[in-house]
């Protein structure tokens, strides 16, 4: 079961977005601390959370790195690597959205 995808746009070619050492930084924390909190592993009771690098979510206007989480359709700005344990901890793990840094809401819901 997955509970969790991360979408980090941290990357972009054309970086619009963040400095791309930022968004490299970022993409480096987020896989350690996913990695540290063992929230990738396949038998994790909560269910696995997912990763992926994107090369631009389209939603920043120069608010980057952005992370979007899915299900919940949390988008968050400003994500730099010093943000990326909070979020784990109080959002993914915790069900508590880091309020101060949420740029967008778009819940996806069931079909």
């Amino acid at each position: 079961m997955i509970s969790h995808h991360l979408l980090l746009c941290a990357t972009a070619t054309k970086a619009k977005c963040c400095d791309p050492a930022v968004g490299a930084a970022s993409w480096e924390a987020l896989k350690q601390g996913v990695r540290e909190l063992a929230l990738e592993r396949p038998d994790r009771p909560g269910g696995v959370v997912l990763r992926s690098k994107a090369d631009c979510l389209r939603a920043c206007d120069q608010q980057g790195p952005v992370l979007l989480i899915w299900p919940d359709g949390i988008w968050y700005g400003g994500v730099t690597p010093e943000r990326i344990r909070r979020i784990l901890e109080e959002h993914v793990i915790g069900g508590r959205p880091c309020e101060d840094w949420v740029i967008r809401r778009s819940p996806f819901s069931e079909r």
